[in-house]
């Protein structure tokens, strides 16, 4: 399986940096993957919904730890290029998490 194309829509938001939009070999999508800025930095939180009790459970994610980390490399690479043409607060932002990394 190839990520062969990644959307990301930025949003200005505390915790919510971004929504993201990903294609699988070609034929693929799978959307509303965020971009979260908690105390360990930058992640992917994969597509979920709400269930009846408030609780939320994902409707889509890897099945081991291999596929998550290369999926969350190629997302996160490239958010933080769509945010470096942004403003410069955000570049910052960019900045300061390239050197967490």
């Amino acid at each position: 399986m190839e990520i062969t194309e990644v959307k990301v829509f930025p949003v200005d938001e505390e915790k919510l940096k971004a929504y993201i939009t990903i294609v699988l070999d070609n034929c693929f999508v799978v959307r509303d993957l965020k971009i979260i800025s908690g105390n360990g930095g930058l992640f992917v939180a994969m597509p979920s919904k709400r269930r009846k009790d408030g609780t939320f459970k994902d409707i889509a994610h890897p099945l081991n730890q291999s596929t998550r980390a290369t999926m969350e490399k190629t997302i996160l690479d490239a958010y933080l290029a769509e945010i470096k043409k942004g403003s410069p607060v955000v570049q910052a932002e960019c900045a300061e998490q390239e050197a967490d990394a």
